[in-house]
């Protein structure tokens, strides 16, 4: 039975002054629902898989949800295939992509939340493999997977845990935004939603709000970059981005 697709992309686990996904406990219940019984963690990001995975196992008991690591399972496909929704962890995003192409998920994954219409968690890094590419992650590329190109659950790319220039710094390396502007000289670069740690952004069918404690900063190629606030109507970045760089 396919519906629409549905996203809770976070762009950070942990928020200051809280504990793991103290932030966004709430959206994550209100997405899940009570329809969804158990919860298919993908720890690909982190080293340490068996930590990773009790680390979310306790978080998500504690709502009510039971989970399964993608990692404890001799079949990842299978548990893709037979799974209820997915949640993708943060950690380093080289390390998590070229985990999903070694094990032949990025299809299976696709075909889940695109045309069965399961729900998609991710948080930072399981936030970046959503989207169009990892071009524009925050991670260092520790390895190296077979294409930067992820799963292209939406057609923008995101940068996790945006940080806005401080001008009161010394550091002579490049700000997030440089860094993002650079990206955007390439020829047919999608948009950039820089999420500041606390934001995230729901996507149901057609339709993408910001949402959490803190704005975003979209950038789009040759345009000024923008503020938007909590509660900001993002569809119009669901439309295809070829037809939005013509």
């Amino acid at each position: 039975m396919g519906g629409p697709r549905r996203l809770l992309l976070v762009s950070n686990s942990t928020l200051h002054g809280g504990g793991y996904l103290g932030h966004c406990q709430q959206h994550i219940q209100s997405f899940l629902g009570q329809t969804v019984k158990r919860v298919l963690f993908v720890p690909y990001a982190l080293h340490d898989r068996d930590a990773y995975a009790r680390t979310a196992r306790e978080k998500f008991e504690s709502w009510g949800y039971g989970l399964d690591s993608i990692h404890e399972s001799c079949d990842p496909v299978e548990a893709v295939r037979k799974s209820e929704a997915i949640f993708i962890g943060g950690g380093n995003t080289f390390r998590l992509l070229k985990a999903l192409y070694d094990n032949c998920l990025i299809q299976e994954i696709r075909k889940r939340v695109l045309e069965d219409g399961i729900p998609y968690v991710g948080s930072s890094a399981g936030t970046n493999v959503a989207t169009i590419s990892i071009n524009t992650t925050n991670d260092m590329p520790i390895v190296y997977p077979p294409s930067l190109q992820a799963l292209g659950l939406v057609p923008f790319n995101i940068n996790p845990h945006y940080l806005d220039p401080d001008v009161k710094s010394t550091h002579m390396g490049e700000t997030r935004e440089e860094r993002i502007r650079q990206y955007h000289e390439e020829p047919n670069t999608p948009p950039v939603l820089g999420l500041r740690e606390g934001a995230m952004l729901l996507v149901e069918g057609n339709k993408a709000t910001l949402q959490g404690v803190t704005g975003a900063r979209l950038f789009q190629r040759g345009k000024k970059p923008t503020e938007h606030e909590p509660g900001t109507d993002f569809s119009f970045l669901l439309i295809d981005s070829n037809l939005q760089n013509l």
